[in-house]
């Protein structure tokens, strides 16, 4: 069942007027997500700020332009990387903008399947909330996926600057199984972090307040230890292209999934809504608190980096696999320096990690709630004394893990994944704002946050923008094209389609809750909140 029982509030009559208050806003909230048909399982426990800190940690988009340093490089080079962050920036303004409206107007942990419920047409609205689960679990699973593996990598690459001999002497690399075990080890140490919901709020703020204090260290350290700076002109205007794709056009589109996955996972923030008091006020903030910060900090991070190195082709063929420890080391001429430049940013990587399970295990729990997935009653359990939706964090960090084993057949179907996160989460944001734009945005109630025409203009983009991804980042990433280069992200997608549609026909179609059900049961648990959830004074 989705539905339990209701808490209820008792303050004490000598009380604070901040506990009355809060009590008051819990009530508010508990009744509004009973009028949607759930109750309130979790604790409201997260301030805005929190909120921002995991919206943040995930989207992470300094760390982002860090790990995506590895491939963007060699499709477009400095150029790519500047000029790539303004227009993804851009463009994930209009996205944040999109799930900000809907998120104020229905804010709920379900995100975008719950949204895709409310406004698709009566007859296709269980499938495509349906679907829109699906992608949404998917690709959070392949973005922790492409974390841990970020920071794995990242992990060996210093090993290998410290200890050249463990490098493969046939790639000249970190050998693929050490990555894979370092993987391995992020992810179980991130699963713990997510097994107590009272320090989550706090582990949040202190993963943004990581990350920040980490950007401000290396953004000081670095330009001002390098023993030369490029010209401007290197920065703003060398374009590199290492893919064989003849137009630079194509080489350029090609790279720009690399800075793109750096302000990826927009949506996390809208999966706190429950445990956020006025979501609809709060959501918003940390949605485009996250695009504006990400923007500042990995716009001015590349600038610094970019000016700071002296000599791009050391970059494309250092032993450590690591693209930027390779520039620490040319900045700082220091090894061991550079190895603690780059634990800063695994550091922040890992905080990473632990926002995307936060993320991965309520996009799980509250799609579960909706009988949405197999084993839908075991993974919708919330446990009482650790105050998290256990069963799903464990059962998708174990998912993450088994994804990672990948790695050891095949660097090119792993790296696909990659590539499939950010078109299946575009894919799971465009399905309710296309169904918004058929039923007509002023056919909904408002929340808060509405922007009139700069939303419509936001919602355009965002469907455009998705269309666009889905067709260009299948382009394949080099020429010509061999079975260990190609883009097998088309095949990622089609699995995923499969998995979900064989549930659809073999179970989902008959116990997935419909909207009519929920409805039904809304006017039940609204009433039963009214009575339930009181203040003794």
């Amino acid at each position: 069942m989705a539905i339990n029982h209701t808490r209820e509030v008792v303050i004490d009559p000598a009380g604070s007027t901040d506990d009355i208050a809060d009590a008051k806003l819990l009530d508010t909230d508990a009744l509004k997500l009973a009028e949607m048909g759930y109750s309130q399982d979790m604790r409201r426990s997260f301030s805005v700020f929190s909120v921002l800190g995991v919206g943040f940690s995930l989207t992470n988009s300094w760390f982002g332009i860090s790990a995506a340093l590895v491939t963007g490089i060699n499709s477009g080079g400095p150029l790519l990387i500047i000029y790539g962050i303004i227009l993804i920036a851009l463009i994930s303004t209009c996205v944040g903008i999109s799930l900000s409206e809907l998120a104020s107007a229905l804010p709920n942990a379900g995100g975008q399947y719950f949204w895709a419920n409310e406004l698709a047409p009566p007859q296709y609205a269980n499938f495509a909330s349906y679907l829109t689960g699906w992608f949404a679990w998917a690709g959070s699973i392949f973005t922790s996926a492409s974390v841990a593996l970020a920071i794995g990598s990242a992990a060996m690459g210093c090993i290998a600057l410290a200890h050249p001999d463990i490098v493969d002497p046939i790639t000249g690399l970190p050998k693929v199984w050490q990555v894979v075990v370092a993987y391995q080890i992020f992810n179980f140490l991130a699963f713990f972090f997510n097994c107590y919901g009272k320090t989550l709020s706090k582990t949040a703020l202190i993963t943004l307040w990581t990350s920040l204090g980490s950007f401000f260290i290396i953004l000081i350290v670095v330009p001002a230890v390098a023993p030369t700076h490029q010209q401007a002109k290197f920065v703003f205007a060398t374009f590199v292209n290492n893919t064989g794709w003849k137009q630079n056009g194509i080489a350029f589109i090609v790279g720009l999934v690399n800075t793109n996955w750096a302000f990826a996972c927009l949506d996390c923030a809208t999966h706190m809504a429950e445990e956020i008091h006025s979501p609809q006020r709060m959501i918003p903030i940390a949605i485009l608190g996250t695009v504006c910060i990400g923007f500042i900090t990995s716009w001015f991070y590349s600038i610094a980096m970019f000016f700071s190195m002296n000599n791009l082709d050391k970059l494309f063929t250092t032993l450590t696999g690591v693209p930027i420890l390779e520039v620490f080391n040319q900045a700082l001429q220091n090894k061991s320096g550079a190895i603690v430049l780059e634990c800063l940013i695994i550091l922040t990587g890992f905080g990473c990690l632990i926002a995307s399970h936060t993320w991965q295990s309520r996009l799980c729990w509250s799609f579960a709630r909706d009988r949405g997935l197999p084993a839908s009653h075991f993974l919708a359990r919330v446990a009482p004394a650790l105050d998290v939706p256990l069963n799903a964090h464990a059962v998708s960090c174990f998912i993450v893990a088994l994804v990672g084993l990948l790695y050891l057949g095949s660097t090119t179907a792993f790296n696909s994944m990659v590539t499939a996160c950010i078109v299946l989460l575009y894919i799971s944001y465009a399905i309710p704002v296309a169904c918004l734009l058929w039923r007509g945005r002023n056919n909904i109630k408002h929340g808060p946050f509405w922007l009139g025409p700069i939303g419509l203009f936001s919602n355009i983009v965002l469907l455009l923008w998705t269309v666009f991804t889905l067709v260009m980042y299948s382009f394949p990433p080099v020429q010509p094209i061999k079975a260990s280069n190609m883009n097998y992200v088309s095949a990622v997608y089609g699995i995923v389609t499969f998995l979900s549609l064989s549930y659809w026909f073999i179970k989902g179609k008959k116990t997935f809750r419909r909207r009519e059900q929920r409805h039904e049961q809304a006017e039940i648990t609204a009433e039963k909140t009214r009575r339930d959830s009181h203040i003794v004074r």
